[in-house]
């Protein structure tokens, strides 16, 4: 029933981030995920698996073709602006698992993060405020607050101003 249930809600996502107008798109998802703020845009062709188990704040921006993954606890600040082809992941396989097994950690991204195209974010890892991941960056560890970081495994490259008072979304 559990695997239905979660291929239905991923069926019916899907579907919704097809849709032009994206009223639609905010509503579908605000009916479907455990919570979304206020001015929250999705742009089309996401990939959302579990969304009953995904939290994102106010004014938030996720661009086309960005993976959510919910199967383990996904919390997203406000103001956070996620590119185009993000994968943000909360569950992995235990490699030394002679079973293979799961493995759910929750992902945390704060407030005024940025993260740019095609970065990775890895189940178990928590984005501080006002951080920006660079593009096809691979984020395994934590990163601290207003850090710049790039590469992979990701590591920090420099600081932002502490200066952030915009407003994404709609």
């Amino acid at each position: 029933m559990k695997d239905f249930l979660s291929t239905f809600y991923h069926n019916i996502i899907s579907l919704i981030f097809l849709f032009p107008f994206a009223v639609i798109r905010a509503i579908g998802a605000s009916f479907f995920f455990q919570h979304v703020g206020k001015k929250v845009f999705f742009a089309r062709h996401l990939d959302v698996r579990s969304p009953y188990r995904i939290k994102i704040g106010d004014f938030t921006s996720i661009n086309k073709r960005v993976l959510l993954d919910g199967r383990g606890p996904l919390v997203i600040g406000n103001n956070v602006d996620i590119a185009q082809e993000v994968n943000i992941w909360t569950e992995q396989h235990d490699y030394n698992d002679p079973m293979y097994k799961s493995v759910c950690k929750p992902v945390v991204i704060e407030d005024y993060v940025w993260i740019a195209s095609r970065a990775t974010i890895l189940p178990g890892v928590t984005i501080s405020r006002g951080a920006v991941i660079a593009s096809c960056a691979v984020v395994t560890k934590d990163v601290p607050a207003l850090a710049i970081v790039a590469g992979v495994p990701a590591k920090i490259i420099g600081y932002r101003n502490d200066c952030m008072q915009y407003k994404l979304g709609r």
